[in-house]
């Protein structure tokens, strides 16, 4: 069976909304300015390489979709995103023609259970915060990873705000990768009492 892992970078406040400011949000690109150092680097190259599937949500896919295929790159990192399946969930798009790619228009959940029972690996989820919050709603979330910017900026999506359910998880291990921070948090951690009837 497959598990389901989240990575995200986030600032101070939650918010993980445009950190490469190619979204047009006023304050995006909030990620540049802060060296993640080459532990982090080589962090995030080796999670693309390891997972067996990518989750994408429209804006991910589109953003990701217009920037990777015609990259390269020495590490690897670009023929991994390139060649990787894809799976992508969106109400309005009626193609998805990005290599690998698969169009997951019904009922999101059910489709990623199915994913999952007839998998092995990991399945990956990278920005796509709304199918973040359904995922951690009912309770298919494996792994947490929160690479921390020390920057807050008032405004703009946060990952979690508008959950269905609260999610519980607990600290698995805490690294700094140059100005960053990076939070790995495991499933089934302590849901505070007064929501966990919710």
């Amino acid at each position: 069976m497959m598990r389901v892992v989240i990575s995200e970078f986030v600032t101070l406040d939650g918010v993980f909304e445009d950190p490469g400011g190619v979204e047009g949000f006023t304050r995006g690109g909030w990620a540049f300015g802060y060296e993640r150092g080459p532990e982090g680097d080589r962090f995030k190259l080796d999670e693309i390489l390891e997972a067996d599937a990518l989750l994408l949500g429209r804006r991910t896919y589109e953003g990701f979709a217009e920037a990777w295929p015609s990259r390269t790159d020495e590490s690897g990192f670009a023929d991994k995103v390139n060649g990787i399946q894809k799976y992508v969930a969106s109400r309005t798009l009626t193609k998805a023609d990005w290599n690998n790619s698969t169009l997951i228009s019904g009922d999101l959940i059910d489709r990623v259970r199915q994913t999952l029972a007839q998998g092995n690996g990991t399945l990956l989820v990278v920005g796509s915060g709304s199918i973040v919050r359904q995922l951690v709603s009912h309770d298919l979330v494996d792994e947490i990873r929160l690479m921390v910017f020390p920057t807050a900026l008032g405004n703009g999506a946060t990952l979690f705000a508008g959950l269905e359910r609260a999610g519980g998880f607990s600290i698995r291990d805490l690294q700094r990768f140059g100005a960053t921070a990076l939070i790995i948090l495991d499933r089934n951690g302590p849901i505070p009492s007064s929501t966990a009837a919710t």
